[in-house]
């Protein structure tokens, strides 16, 4: 006897037009199939915004519980409605065609309205509302909630000036008004207008049945624009619109994207195109290219993580390095190192050099200090640091080699200036590692202590939640006056070695940068 699918969906009037229509094209393969009407918590709780219900997948969950208790064989959702990931043992087994992407504005009366000041727009969606509100940002956006014939009717029974709906909702059920405007401005919802198939993923009859109404197209494209909520790691509660399409002519993928606040006044966006193959990466690089402009600090300012949090970094921070930041996080600063330059004799420089190291900027301005650039016979210039290297470009001349740290400098110079001589320009404070490596190499190194780094630390509040720290010794100084039971984020390995012997959070930056630290410590805390 053949098995009958019981396809499983909400009992509102839009969710059972699109249970009904994979009902009709499950049937004209030959498959016999029975509807399944489920009540979501989403239809049951409509006094709250959604993203103030804190319930993952809330218009999906319940069927999601009935396919797990067996229930139901499928599950037939709106894709915008679905979390980008599904619970385990349930997998995305059909898209169907998409209809209409866009939001529409479904009018009370007229549009003479977008020109004033005082507007009233109706939607549940915070995306719609961060967007109005970018856009018009005099008006006033109410919250509506509620199946798609009771927020129609309550449009009708307020003295709003409009509604925002998705069209494709309207027009399934034949309920689009002759004067609503398509808001071809407005950057859809995720899969916006797709209609998803779910089983299970050991439901082997079920996959097979629904795999052969799937559309290829809209699934690729679906698949981009969920990729990107996902990497943002947004959903309900932050304000995201993805649409992808298809040049068939050109065989291309355009993708674009949008982030905003809640309240519309930021906005990042990005647009990116993809030959079919390739746009497997187009999300990943779109969402990058948002994270990279502020996008997660966007979204910490909404969640108000950063309110909880402060941080103190043991060097003074430019303000465009503090505008990294989230604006209301409180950032406390000063220098734990202090530098004065030491008198270098004339006998060090007055022939020319064959070899000199210098590990840090500290180290090119203290042998300026001592003589000008034209004074410098420096035939060979090895560095530690992509800064360092710029400014001995600048103002002295031409760098052989440069690395990311002491050691890897050791490493190669062991191997290109065997049994030749160095000069290292240092400061009285420094690890050994530079100097021992190379005399164990055959190297001999002459060292001219070019300046002397003196501790300066500060006490820090113990409700400070994370130390930036930039080298070995700006540790060393944070550790004479306070504890170690704080979140320490290095510039480099180096300084993360020395913080390792105090602290038990160490986290180090990708690039030796200050930027890069900023942006570790707006990563780590996004996650908590």
């Amino acid at each position: 006897m053949q098995k009958i699918i019981r396809i499983g969906t909400r009992d509102s009037e839009l969710a059972l037009w699109q249970a009904n229509k994979v009902k009709k094209q499950l049937e004209e393969l030959g498959y016999e199939t029975q509807i399944v009407p489920i009540k979501s918590t989403g239809d049951i709780v409509l006094d709250k915004p959604l993203y103030e219900l804190g319930i993952t997948g809330i218009f999906t969950k319940n069927l999601d519980i009935a396919m797990l208790n067996g229930d139901i064989d499928i599950a037939v959702h709106s894709m915008k409605d679905v979390p980008t990931v599904l619970p385990k043992g349930i997998v995305q087994v059909a898209v169907l065609k998409r209809a209409n992407h866009n939001d529409i504005l479904v009018l009370k009366d007229n549009e003479e309205f977008m020109a004033q000041p005082n507007g009233v727009i109706a939607t549940g969606s915070l995306r719609r509302k961060a967007q109005w509100l970018n856009r018009y940002p005099s008006h006033n956006v109410v919250d509506l909630r509620g199946n798609v014939n009771t927020r129609l009717e309550k449009l009708d029974n307020n003295d709003w000036n409009g509604a925002v709906f998705a069209a494709a909702g309207l027009e399934r059920i034949g309920k689009r008004p002759k004067g609503a405007i398509n808001l071809s401005w407005m950057i859809p919802a995720p899969a916006q207008g797709a209609i998803m198939i779910t089983a299970l993923e050991e439901d082997s009859y079920s996959i097979d049945a629904c795999e052969q109404i799937n559309d290829r197209d809209t699934a690729l494209c679906t698949d981009i624009e969920r990729e990107f909520l996902n990497r943002l790691e947004g959903g309900c509660t932050a304000p995201i619109g993805a649409f992808a399409r298809i040049d068939e002519v050109e065989k291309k993928v355009h993708f674009k994207g949008i982030l905003l606040s809640r309240d519309g006044s930021k906005k990042i966006e990005v647009q990116k195109t993809s030959k079919i193959g390739p746009h497997k990466y187009i999300a990943k690089d779109a969402a990058n290219f948002v994270i990279e402009r502020g996008g997660k600090l966007i979204m910490m300012e909404d969640e108000g993580i950063e309110k909880e949090f402060s941080i103190y970094s043991t060097k003074k921070l430019s303000e465009a390095q503090k505008k990294l930041l989230p604006t209301s996080m409180k950032v406390e600063d000063s220098d734990f190192i202090k530098i004065r330059f030491n008198r270098i004799a004339p006998k060090v420089v007055k022939e020319e050099i064959e070899n000199v190291i210098i590990t840090s900027k500290n180290g090119v301005e203290a042998v300026l200090h001592n003589y000008p650039a034209e004074e410098l016979q420096f035939k060979n210039i090895y560095c530690v640091g992509r800064r360092t290297k710029k400014l001995i470009e600048q103002k002295i001349g031409k760098v052989v080699k440069s690395e990311r740290n002491a050691q890897k400098l050791a490493e190669y110079l062991s191997k290109e200036i065997k049994g030749q001589e160095v000069t290292y320009f240092c400061s009285d404070l420094r690890l050994d590692t530079l100097p021992k490596v190379l005399s164990e190499n055959g190297i001999t190194v002459n060292e001219v202590e070019a300046y002397k780094t003196m501790y300066s630390p500060a006490d820090v509040d113990a409700k400070v939640n994370g130390v930036l720290f930039y080298s070995p010794s700006t540790v060393e100084s944070y550790m004479q006056q306070n504890s170690a039971d704080k979140v320490a984020f290095c510039i480099g390995e180096s300084t993360a070695k020395e913080a390792r012997k105090h602290f038990e959070n160490v986290q180090v930056a990708n690039v030796p940068t200050v930027e890069s630290v900023i942006e570790m410590v707006n990563l780590h805390f996004v996650k908590k």
